[in-house]
């Protein structure tokens, strides 16, 4: 649980993602983050990319929830086609929504990983409670002002780490 701020995997897209790299990890179960993970900000719906990969994962055994940031209309929204669990206004990096996920999947952290584009909500929430990180390049450079001004931090903080290329 000491790994602060380093992912345990680094890819440019979900959608790059090889389910096998996670069954031989033993993890049954993603937290996805919606919003430049899985679509930009300013898609309101899953396009047929997320829908295929959720059903990848499902056809795998490996369970998939949303653990987002975002208010509860948007994942709501976004959700309807998907029909997971979906806990919105998680407060990432709190532990809250990744264990209420979690409760709700029947996991435990040693078989959950977290897929986000964020270092310091994504992957600092699933490193302090033991799960499996993964770090997404963001899909869209055009994000709100606060995205942007942690993106500063972000940049300075990937320039110095090995896994990063």
């Amino acid at each position: 649980m000491g790994k602060g701020l380093k992912p345990d995997l680094y890819i440019k897209s979900v959608f790059d993602l090889d389910v096998n790299w996670l069954k031989e990890r033993g993890i049954k179960g993603v937290l996805l983050d919606i919003d430049n993970t899985l679509v930009t900000h300013k898609q309101k719906i899953p396009d047929e990319k997320v829908v295929e990969l959720i059903k990848r994962f499902q056809e795998n055994g490996i369970k998939a929830a949303i653990v987002s940031n975002a208010r509860k209309k948007r994942v709501a929204v976004f959700n309807e086609k998907l029909g997971l669990y979906a806990k919105h206004r998680a407060f990432k990096p709190s532990n809250r929504g990744f264990l209420k996920a979690m409760s709700d999947l029947n996991l435990a952290p040693e078989e959950t990983a977290v897929i986000g584009d964020q270092l310091f909500t994504d992957i600092r929430g699933g490193n302090r409670i033991g799960l499996t990180t993964i770090l997404v390049d963001p899909l869209d450079k055009n994000e709100p002002a606060t995205v942007r001004i942690k993106r500063i931090f972000e940049k300075l903080f990937l320039k110095r780490k090995p896994w990063h290329d």
